[in-house]
C-alpha cells in the first residue's frame, strides 16, 4: 500500500477510478530494486502508470516533458547523481522518495544543487518513506539484501569485531525494525533475551521510538497517515531473540518444499533460477559443450500452488504436481473433444440439438482458457523446481541426513554410526556431512572425548571439510556452558519461572528442539 501511495506522488490511489494514470519514469538504487521487485509485476507497475524503470546509477537520457518518482537509500553517492539529474534537466519535474529518513545537511546539497540549475519548481515532492524492509510474503520480511554479510549472524560474532562497527550493525538492524513499525502504523511492546546483541537492539529501537513519540507536531505514529493502529490496545509484540539460542536450526536438512528450495537452489527475493540441463545429445567431436540455459521463475503470493504446499513435505508436493497435471489433462481433453464434435456434418435433428448443448459448453471452456493457460504455466514452473530438488535429494541423499538429523535432535538410538555417515563417499558434499556433525556436536549434552573427537576431525578432513566451523563451535559451546553456570549467592530461593521466559533466558542449545519435534513428528 505504501508504494503504491509512493508510485501514485504520494498521493492514496482512488480506487475504481476509470482515467487514465500520469505516465511517469521510476528511478531507483538497487535497494529500492529489492524491496519492490517482490511485491509489484512489470504489468502492476504499468497499470500505476511506470512506462521506464531505471536503476539511478545507470546511463539515462533526459525525458524533459514526464515527471520522475525517485525511490532511492540517502547515500552521498546517490544524492550526488540525483543533483547532478537535477543540473541536466532531466526530467519535467521530480518526485523525491527516500527508503529511510534523509538527513538535514543532505538535503541542504540536494536544495543547493536544485537552486543552482534553477529547477526548485520541479522539485515537486521530498518524502522519506521509511521502507527499508523487504516484504517477502504478507507475514515475512527481510531486513536487507544488499550487503547482508553486514548485518549477518557471522558479522555479529566476530572476534576482531570493533565497537564502531557493532554501533553501525545494530543501528541498521534498528533503522530498519523502525521503518517496519512506521509503516505498520504501531508501537511494538518489546521483549528479547538478556546480556546478547538482541538486548542491544531492543535497547537503541525503543530509544528511537520514545523520541519520536516525544514530538508530537512530528511524531510518525500519529495523523491521517496511518491507521488507528496508535490508539488500538492490540499493540504488536516484538520478540527479539539471540541465534546462538538455537544454533543448530539453520544447519539442519529439512524435508519441507519452501526450506528446500531455499536450501539447494539460488533462491532470493521469491525468485529461483535455475540451470537447465540439455539432454545429452550426440554432439560431433571436437564441437563446445552446449550452454546451460538458465531460468528464474517468480515463486509469489499469486502463485496459488506454491502458497498451499509450500510448507508441505516434499513427497506430498511431488504427488499435487502430479494431480495437478491429471487435473489439467482432463480439462484440455475435454476442450479437444468439443471441438471435434463441434465439426459434426448433417443436419439431422439430433445433431443440431447436440450442436447447441456443447456450442455451451465451449463458450465456457473458451472462456476458462486463460485460467487454464495460467494452470498450465505454474504446472510447468513446479515441475521444474521440484525436478531440480529431487536431483539434489537423490545426489546428496538429502532424505537419509534429514531423518539422521531429526533422531540426534530428539535424541532417540541412531541406527548407523556418525563415523560411517561421514565416511561415506556417496553421501552429500562437505558442507553436507559437516552440517552434521555440528548438529551431533550442539545436541549432545556431553561433548565427544577427545580420542573420538581427533577421529571425527580426520574423517571430515578425508571427505574435504574445512574444519573451521568445528572449532568456533567448540568455543561457543564453551562459552555457552560458563555463561548457563549457575551464579546464586546468599540463601535466596530461586524464583520459578515461566516456560517463556526460561526460554527466552536459557544459554541453552536444546530449548527449541521440543518444538522441532512436536512440528516435525508429523511429517
Amino acid at each position: 500500500v505504501a508504494l503504491k501511495r509512493m508510485l501514485n506522488f504520494n498521493v492514496p490511489p482512488v480506487k475504481n477510478s476509470t482515467g487514465e494514470p500520469v505516465w511517469k519514469v521510476l528511478i531507483y538504487d538497487r535497494f529500492g530494486q529489492d524491496i519492490i521487485s517482490p511485491l509489484l509485476s512489470v504489468k502492476e507497475l504499468r497499470d500505476m502508470g511506470i512506462t521506464l524503470h531505471l536503476l539511478l546509477h545507470s546511463d539515462r537520457d533526459a525525458i524533459p516533458d514526464v515527471p520522475a518518482v525517485y525511490f532511492v537509500m540517502p547515500t552521498e553517492e546517490n544524492i550526488d547523481r540525483m543533483c547532478q539529474d537535477l543540473r541536466n534537466q532531466l526530467y519535467e519535474s521530480y518526485y523525491l522518495n527516500f527508503i529511510s529518513a534523509i538527513s538535514r545537511s543532505k538535503l541542504e546539497d540536494i536544495a543547493n544543487a536544485a537552486i543552482g540549475a534553477n529547477a526548485v519548481t520541479q522539485v515537486a515532492k521530498v518524502f522519506d518513506q521509511y521502507l527499508n524492509f523487504i516484504t517477502l510474503e504478507d507475514d515475512m520480511f527481510v531486513l536487507c539484501n544488499q550487503n547482508r554479510e553486514l548485518v549477518s549472524y557471522r558479522a555479529i560474532n566476530r572476534p576482531d569485531i570493533t565497537d564502531t562497527e557493532m554501533e553501525t550493525i545494530m543501528d541498521t538492524i534498528v533503522d530498519s525494525l523502525f521503518c517496519f513499525f512506521v509503516t505498520l502504523g504501531a508501537i511494538p511492546i518489546i521483549r528479547c533475551s538478556r546480556g546478547t546483541a538482541a538486548e542491544m537492539v531492543a535497547v537503541k529501537l525503543d530509544k528511537k521510538l520514545r523520541e519520536n513519540l516525544r514530538d508530537a507536531r512530528n511524531s510518525l505514529f500519529t495523523g491521517d497517515t496511518l491507521g488507528a493502529g496508535q490508539f488500538s490496545f492490540q499493540r504488536p509484540l516484538l520478540v527479539l531473540v539471540d541465534r546462538n539460542i538455537d544454533l543448530a536450526t539453520p544447519l539442519h536438512h529439512t524435508w519441507t518444499y519452501q526450506a528446500l528450495v531455499h536450501d539447494v537452489l539460488d533462491f532470493h527475493l521469491n525468485r529461483v533460477n535455475l540451470e537447465e540441463s540439455t539432454g545429452m545429445e550426440s554432439s560431433p567431436a571436437g564441437a563446445r559443450p552446449k550452454k546451460k540455459n538458465k531460468k528464474s521463475y517468480d515463486l509469489t503470493a499469486s502463485d496459488k500452488f506454491w502458497q498451499k504446499h509450500k510448507g508441505s513435505p516434499f513427497p506430498e508436493v511431488a504427488e499435487s504436481v502430479q494431480q495437478e497435471l491429471e487435473s489439467y489433462r482432463a480439462q484440455e481433453d475435454e476442450v479437444k473433444r468439443l471441438k471435434s464434435i463441434m465439426g459434426i456434418e448433417g443436419e439431422d435433428e439430433g445433431a443440431i440439438s447436440m450442436l447447441s448443448d456443447n456450442t455451451a459448453k465451449l463458450t465456457s471452456a473458451v472462456s476458462s482458457l486463460p485460467e487454464l493457460l495460467e494452470k498450465k504455466r505454474l504446472i510447468d514452473l513446479h515441475t521444474n523446481v521440484a525436478t531440480a530438488v529431487l536431483e539434489h535429494i537423490k545426489s546428496r541423499k538429502l532424505d537419509v541426513y534429514f531423518e539422521y538429523e531429526e533422531k540426534i535432535m530428539s535424541k532417540s538410538t541412531l541406527d548407523k554410526s556418525l563415523l560411517d555417515m561421514i565416511s561415506d563417499p556417496d553421501a552429500g558434499t562437505p558442507e553436507d556431512k559437516m552440517r552434521l556433525f555440528l548438529i551431533y556436536y550442539i545436541s549432545s549434552a556431553q561433548a565427544p572425548s577427545e580420542v573420538d573427537l581427533e577421529q571425527y576431525k580426520k574423517a571430515l578432513t578425508d571427505a574435504g571439510c574445512n574444519l573451521a566451523p568445528l572449532s568456533y563451535i567448540k568455543q561457543w559451546k564453551a562459552f555457552a556452558k560458563m555463561a548457563s553456570a549457575p551464579a546464586s549467592y546468599g540463601n535466596a530461593a530461586p524464583k520459578p519461572l515461566g516456560l517463556f521466559s526460561r526460554v527466552m533466558n536459557t544459554g541453552s542449545q536444546f530449548v527449541m528442539e521440543g518444538v522441532k519435534n512436536l512440528v516435525l513428528k508429523q511429517q
